[in-house]
């Protein structure tokens, strides 16, 4: 059987009801399938991996660096509950596959990628499929991109070892991030982490993840 994006999605809607008691979601939100449905992931791989574009799995993309696996992609985006003006800051831009998705889900994207390479790659990659309403920069994402901020949205995808105060400051009251935290070796937990109206912080272990590490983390 040829693998194609119905596949990925079929295998996604597997994973949901796989892990529908840890999530407490056991169907994928319908804005985020379509926009899933309508990236062409093959487009975000290199040459070496284009047989396993639609695979349910991770893929190496240099630099020690992975496109994430589509469900933890698609579970991810649909925890962040965006709305259409939604304005969403990424920490770890990678191929630009998780900005592509966002995109197509909020007014605006901006996206920061520690790795040089990565970021000129992502950034001509993403132009050239026509993703106009991403913003990308080369930094350290554990500073965010504050002259951006506030965001509705912020999704990280490298796990941190805590979750960066200076992107809890620049969530905006009412505003949601999605953030691996643990270590490269050990234990990592995907974390929902919410800001109340008067800025109180809440957080909620989702399901147990493998991230590649955050780069550029220091103490808070």
């Amino acid at each position: 059987m040829k693998k194609n994006i119905k596949y990925m999605l079929d295998c996604i809607d597997d994973e949901y009801i796989y892990t529908q008691g840890m999530t407490g979601k056991s169907l994928l939100d319908s804005r985020v399938k379509d926009a899933m449905a309508c990236t062409p992931r093959d487009q975000f791989v290199s040459r070496a991996y284009l047989d396993n574009a639609f695979d349910n799995r991770p893929l190496p993309i240099g630099h020690e660096q992975t496109i994430s696996q589509p469900y933890i992609v698609a579970l991810m985006t649909d925890l962040l509950a965006l709305k259409q003006e939604d304005i969403v800051l990424e920490i770890g831009t990678g191929s630009g596959y998780q900005a592509a998705i966002l995109s197509q889900l909020c007014k605006q994207v901006f996206t920061v990628e520690y790795l040089t390479e990565l970021a000129d790659i992502a950034k001509a990659r993403l132009k050239k499929l026509g993703y106009d309403n991403v913003e990308s920069m080369s930094g350290n994402g554990f500073d965010g991109w504050p002259e951006h901020a506030p965001y509705d949205g912020i999704m990280v995808t490298a796990a941190a070892t805590r979750i960066p105060q200076p992107l809890i400051d620049q969530l905006k009251p009412g505003g949601r991030m999605i953030i691996p935290i643990g270590s490269q070796y050990q234990y990592q937990e995907l974390m929902l982490v919410t800001k109340g109206d008067h800025g109180e912080v809440t957080e909620r272990g989702v399901l147990s993840v493998a991230f590649v590490p955050f780069q550029g983390e220091r103490d808070n």
